[in-house]
């Protein structure tokens, strides 16, 4: 499992773990059942605080992408993808209205909307 901290980023630590384990997952790069490395090492590889490795975990329970056994680790929990794709698909709509509203206040046509969300697409 590959992941990768940005000092720059403004997203906390734990934040951006959950956010690339969700992505892994979603992806299929990460596998129903398939053990994750422990919360120690995780925190050793990534050179970070076992408490922010721990709440990385923890937050990706609670949204139901993992689950932990005691003594033996925490694992990929079974995903209903078509769900998950269905939950991104209604944030995904939420992030574009509001786009649409801000564009619509400074004048932006749609021919001008589309070549900059294809500019952005494709970067």
């Amino acid at each position: 499992m590959q992941i990768i901290i940005s000092n720059s980023s403004k997203d906390p630590i734990y934040e951006q773990i959950t956010h690339q384990v969700k992505s892994l997952i979603l992806s299929g790069d990460l596998s129903e059942g398939e053990s994750l490395p422990s919360i120690r090492q995780l925190a050793k590889d990534l050179h970070i605080s076992v408490i922010t490795t721990k709440r990385a975990y923890e937050e990706l329970e609670k949204a139901g992408f993992i689950y932990s056994v005691v003594g033996k680790g925490s694992f990929v929990a079974e995903q209903n993808l078509e769900v998950m794709r269905e939950k991104k698909l209604k944030v995904i709509e939420e992030q574009l209205s509001a786009v649409i509203t801000n564009s619509r206040e400074i004048g932006l046509t749609l021919e001008e909307m589309k070549e900059l969300l294809d500019i952005l697409y494709r970067e």
